[in-house]
């Protein structure tokens, strides 16, 4: 857990509340783990395997990268009332993912405070490092789409 990015700023000792939450579940290969606006009751940690993240547009998929080993995804289970933004399918033959409920751990965060600071500090470091890229990749490709609507319904 200490590889994984949102785990990475707390001790062992702050990560063993974790523990007795995580479910190990194996997909095989094209298993669907989440469909884009599914609700996030869930934070998934990959052991072993390739997941592949998608987003549909009209009747096709593009893709938005590929997972795999000490990663985790379906972040936005850290963010209450949260649903899905892309897909998430498994594209190894086989893949051993740890399950973490969302209502676990939210029950940790009530509990123990700084571990709900230092989770949510390093998720939104994830975050702005996404915006970052993004940001990155759009000046590259300007006018290939409109980024102000992004940011429009903030405003």
């Amino acid at each position: 857990m200490k590889e994984i990015k949102i785990f990475e700023q707390l001790s062992f000792e702050q990560l063993s509340h974790f523990l007795p939450f995580m479910h190990m579940r194996v997909y095989k290969k094209n298993e669907v783990v989440f469909f884009r606006d599914d609700p996030s009751h869930a934070l998934y940690l990959t052991q072993r395997g390739e997941i592949s993240l998608t987003i549909d547009i009209e009747d096709r998929f593009e893709s938005l990268g590929k997972l795999s080993e000490n990663m985790s995804f379906g972040d936005n289970a850290l963010i209450p009332e949260a649903r899905r933004i892309y897909n998430a399918v498994v594209q190894s033959e086989k893949a051993q993912i740890y399950v973490i409920p969302q209502i676990n751990i939210f029950e940790i965060f009530d509990h123990y405070p700084k571990i709900k600071a230092k989770v949510l500090e390093s998720y939104t470091q994830q975050q702005n490092d996404y915006m970052a890229r993004l940001f990155s990749t759009y000046k590259t490709n300007f006018g290939f789409f409109d980024l102000g609507h992004v940011y429009n319904n903030n405003i």
